[in-house]
């Protein structure tokens, strides 16, 4: 593997930000992100981030890539917490076998945007409908985890009542999904005159506010680490393990469909990210007996940091390497 890669990741500025969140709380700093400004952060991402890519969709218009595209990633959306739903129930309850399975069926914004920001430094570029991708492979996981739930819940008399169309509203309609197809959408509408127009705000500042996220998701990731010892050894390996192979997933079908370079790593990105907002918020709702404590720092201070600082160079490198 490429030393270089890595090394050029982790002295990317957002990246050791996020670090400079980390040491701050096991070094024991007062510094902190007040709030709102957290969620500010988030939405001002969320927002360029489909914008520029409802952009580059008005430039490329729907295709047969594009609906390949789109097929595979809600496949990949689909099937992983099918079988690690079957992988935890060996090990966990029904209830924390479905809420970690709808986790890592899931995907993570904020690694799909640190991701896209690892390419541009790189000078590599990729498709604005992966953006359309993250938002349709958000959901299906947190149905497919509250039904797999409710399916072996009935049958061992454990099924608690609440609303299938709660459910559904927030799994479909919570705020960033919201977010991000609209903004896919206005990008779509506007076009070239669009960019233009928001440049500034949507391009000049992207990763200086990206910046400030990643310190804040830094302080959040280090505080929930003395949560992993409710964790274990099995499911701390499972929360780098199965990423990787579902990075590996991901690259063996973008390679057969033919996707470029830019297009494979972010759809690689995709498969191998988890969940730590969409996914809580649901699952508090339909499962509540599932323990946040396992779900929630599995996916924020394992796989997260994982993928940022190791995965995006390994699975570039990979790429590079299948491409050739």
């Amino acid at each position: 593997m490429d030393t270089n890669l890595i090394v050029g990741n982790l002295l990317n500025p957002p990246i050791l930000f996020f670090f400079l969140g980390m040491c701050a709380v096991l070094v024991r700093s007062n510094l902190e992100i007040p709030q709102p400004l957290p969620k500010f952060f988030s939405l001002y991402l969320l927002l360029a981030i489909g914008f520029r890519g409802g952009v580059e969709l008005s430039h490329s218009g729907i295709n047969r890539e594009v609906v390949v595209l789109l097929s595979l990633a809600m496949f990949m959306a689909s099937i992983v917490p099918v079988y690690t739903f079957f992988i935890l129930k060996t090990r966990l309850p029904l209830h924390d076998a479905a809420g970690i399975a709808a986790t890592y069926g899931s995907i993570s914004a904020v690694t799909f945007i640190t991701a896209s920001a690892f390419l541009h430094k790189l000078g590599i570029g990729f498709g604005g409908h992966l953006v359309a991708a993250m938002a349709l492979m958000e959901s299906p996981a947190i149905i497919i985890g509250v039904m797999l739930y409710k399916l072996y819940a009935r049958n061992e008399g454990h099924l608690g009542e609440f609303s299938w169309s709660e459910l559904l509203r927030d799994a479909f309609l919570n705020g960033s999904v919201f977010l991000i197809i609209g903004s896919l959408v206005i990008g779509v509408l506007t076009g070239e005159a669009g960019n233009a127009a928001m440049k500034p705000f949507t391009g000049d500042i992207f990763k200086g506010m990206l910046a400030f996220f990643l310190l804040d998701m830094g302080l959040v990731a280090a505080k929930r680490l003395s949560d992993l010892r409710h964790a274990g050894t099995f499911l701390v390996s499972f929360a780098i393990i199965i990423p990787v192979v579902n990075a590996f997933v991901g690259i063996g079908l973008a390679a057969l469909v033919g996707m470029t370079k830019g297009d494979a790593l972010m759809f690689t990105v995709l498969c191998a990210s988890a969940s730590y907002i969409a996914v809580p918020a649901a699952i508090r709702i339909a499962i509540p007996e599932a323990n946040p404590s396992l779900y929630v720092p599995m996916a924020l201070a394992i796989t997260f940091p994982f993928n940022i600082i190791v995965g995006l160079p390994l699975y570039l490198q990979i790429i590079t390497f299948v491409w050739k």
